[in-house]
């Protein structure tokens, strides 16, 4: 095509990966381009803070499997998404940033007070995995596919194109463009070898664990990976980050922070871990629950980043590439192994089930007020069982992870940011991914207030999602954390606010489904309510204040707190002594290693 513009040729190169998605919000710099992606049957997604796009983008890409376009405005804009593209970064989600500047001629007038701009590449170079500018019109293709190219290999992650205005009016000659396989590597299998040494470590173990982390499921490998499983007889632990469990594992499945999860780490010859950065809030895989045997444990590890072995902890049998052509590897590979369950499976899942039905017991049934723990299992009961669950806040995320009443496939949440608020903008996006399902997000109202404006967003997209939200008028942890630390009678500056916050009328305002809640009892039908409007759902419940700035019974609580740092490190309170160095080993202390 002669005469092809700039923003015809982007396209050309964003739809040979695939995707038929763009966020960003409406400027100048960028409605051309816009105008041609709908023309083009591409859906245009402009959220009302750039931040809130990059954690949209998150949620469609753990949904879906693919990276996400974000069409940035100079200055402002592109300043706006920092927080974003650093969230979209630890949390390792590929995403090609287009950010838009200035032209060139004016950036380098000799000037002061200019207008939306500022030198924008230093602000990100050490927050993405690539940072080009498009400087003429001839490197179009390079960059960008570059940037493809560093957001898919190794650790995901996002990457940075600088786009001039002054070179946005460039034409081009309309050739085809390449394919993804052309210019960056699409496959990535083992070495038959390793192959081999690892099927010869796992038929010999006697007591082999199969460890999965979040990239298993954002990979979209369930089943690839229930057929290992069923090939390897073996428990199933889930890191932190995972709440979702494979088709037909619910009997050999078990969180790692846990006590059964605990027991099965303990006593593991042979791990094999797959898609997990074996970081921090898994111990790195050689402290707290991995301790003992730790000088005898073998570790197969399958990673797409060759730098990435050895760090955390040794490896004895590293394979290298990607888990969606490792995987069936391995399954072919272990064909007649003649694995059988462990003798120990009905007692571990009898554990889980009456470590879940403890609590479940403890959280009161009063009508009101509402225990936040009531929250989780009142409002889900009512959920299809192929629902996704969103989780985020503080307390109301933790009694959610442990309360669920349907057994989730595809769950998500911050894990390893550790932030709050993205709740709600991961819910939209999951859910545009999955528009044949429902989208439950739990969350508290200090957690959901950060992107509210967002729940306009889902309105104008029609994406149904239910909102729960536990509404205690407070940082209820945070609460909880202050009179810990400086006893019952303390004050608790700013760790609360108004009670005449009303998010179902605030959801109505924006054209929403809206419900209030006051007692127990009408919860569940509060969501079959919301379920049936067809619309995006916000369901205000007033929780016990009491319960919610507490952490007693709160679940996982002490292995929460195990996440944090090393032996000897500190991220306590002011004046708290360190963490005591052990002996031998390492891993995550109990005692003094967080704030909480």
């Amino acid at each position: 095509m002669s005469g092809q513009t700039m923003y015809e040729r982007l396209l050309d190169l964003i739809q040979a990966e695939g995707i038929n998605t763009l966020f960003g919000i409406p400027d100048p710099s960028f409605f051309g381009m816009f105008i041609e992606a709908e023309r083009r049957g591409m859906e245009v997604v402009s959220p009302h803070h750039e931040q809130a796009a990059a954690l949209t983008a998150d949620g469609l890409y753990r949904i879906t499997g693919k990276p996400a376009v974000l069409c940035m405005n100079k200055g402002p804009g592109v300043a706006n998404i920092m927080a974003g593209v650093n969230f979209l970064m630890k949390e390792n989600v590929p995403a090609v940033c287009i950010m838009a500047n200035r032209q060139r001629f004016y950036e380098q007038k000799v000037r002061r007070g200019k207008m939306q701009y500022m030198s924008q590449p230093p602000l990100f170079q050490n927050t993405v995995k690539f940072a080009g500018t498009i400087e003429y019109p001839q490197q179009t293709d390079e960059i960008m596919q570059e940037a493809f190219r560093k957001a898919l290999s190794g650790v995901p992650g996002p990457t940075f194109v600088e786009l001039p205005l002054g070179v946005m009016q460039a034409k081009f000659d309309g050739s085809p463009v390449l394919k993804p396989h052309q210019y960056r590597l699409v496959h990535q299998r083992a070495d038959a070898q390793s192959i081999e040494a690892a099927r010869a470590l796992l038929a010999g173990a006697k007591a082999p664990v199969l460890l999965l982390g979040q990239g298993c499921f954002v990979s979209r490998s369930h089943d690839a990976l229930t057929a290992l499983a069923a090939a390897l007889q073996c428990p199933i632990l889930q890191t932190n980050a995972v709440e979702a469990v494979l088709p037909g594992m619910e009997d050999r499945t078990f969180a790692y922070s846990s006590a059964v999860g605990a027991e099965i780490a303990d006593k593991s010859d042979v791990v094999l871990a797959i898609g997990t950065e074996l970081g921090e809030a898994l111990n790195y895989g050689r402290g707290h629950s991995w301790a003992a045997g730790n000088a005898t444990r073998k570790w197969i590890y399958v990673e797409r980043d060759a730098d990435a072995f050895g760090v955390n902890r040794p490896i004895d049998v590293p394979l290298v590439g990607d888990l969606r052509d490792i995987v069936p590897q391995l399954t072919a590979a272990l064909a007649g192994c003649g694995r059988s369950l462990p003798a120990e499976l009905p007692r571990w899942t009898a554990a889980r089930e009456a470590a879940k039905q403890a609590i479940d017991d403890y959280v009161p049934r009063t009508s009101t007020p509402i225990h936040p723990g009531l929250v989780p299992i009142e409002a889900t009961r009512v959920m299809p069982d192929d629902t996704i669950l969103i989780r985020d806040g503080g307390g109301a995320s933790m009694w959610a992870s442990a309360l669920v009443q349907f057994t989730p496939r595809d769950s998500m949440w911050s894990s390893n940011w550790g932030a709050i608020g993205n709740g709600l903008p991961m819910a939209i996006g999951a859910q545009m991914g999955a528009p044949d399902r429902r989208v439950i997000l739990l969350t508290g109202d200090s957690a959901f207030l950060f992107h509210i404006s967002e729940i306009e967003t889902a309105v104008r997209k029609q994406l149904p999602i239910i909102c729960v939200v536990s509404v205690d008028h407070a940082w209820g942890l945070e609460a909880a954390s202050y009179k810990a630390n400086f006893g019952e009678n303390t004050t608790t500056p700013e760790a609360r606010w108004s009670p005449e916050v009303r998010l179902d009328l605030t959801a109505k305002s924006f054209g929403a489904h809206g419900e209030y809640v006051e007692r127990a009892e009408d919860l569940a039908p509060a969501v079959q309510r919301a379920l049936a409007s067809g619309k995006p759902a916000v369901i205000h419940v007033e929780v016990d204040q009491m319960a919610s700035s507490s952490f007693e019974g709160i679940p996982g609580f002490k292995e929460f707190r195990a996440w944090f740092g090393e032996e000897g490190d500190f991220l306590g309170v002011p004046g708290a002594a360190p963490a005591p160095v052990a002996a031998s080993g390492g891993g995550g202390s109990t005692e003094n290693s967080s704030g909480y």
